[in-house]
């Protein structure tokens, strides 16, 4: 029996033509390439809004604080000009 007559798988194997094989692959990998771009370009927009939403939340934070320190030097006066409003009769009566 020669050589080339026997039956080889290996040299079966390295002729069988997989066209579609590979560029299905190929297209699978650039969709998934496409997948991951998309998913790092999210990624970088929600760091942004991230950022922005920190500098906002220390924005209202510090108008919040702002504010309610001006409520109270309110109450404060208001608190004071209570206290100097005379006591009407009625009401020194009832004590």
């Amino acid at each position: 029996m020669s050589s080339k007559s026997r039956f080889n798988p290996l040299n079966l194997l390295t002729q069988i033509q997989l066209p579609h094989y590979s560029c299905g692959m190929l297209s699978e990998f650039h969709q998934l390439s496409e997948k991951v771009d998309q998913l790092a370009e999210l990624a970088q927009s929600l760091r942004r809004e991230n950022a922005d939403l920190r500098l906002t939340l220390a924005s209202l934070t510090s108008e919040n604080a702002d504010l309610s320190r001006r409520i109270h030097e309110a109450y404060q006066r208001v608190a004071l000009l209570l206290e100097k409003i005379p006591a009407s009769h009625e009401s020194e009566e009832a004590v």
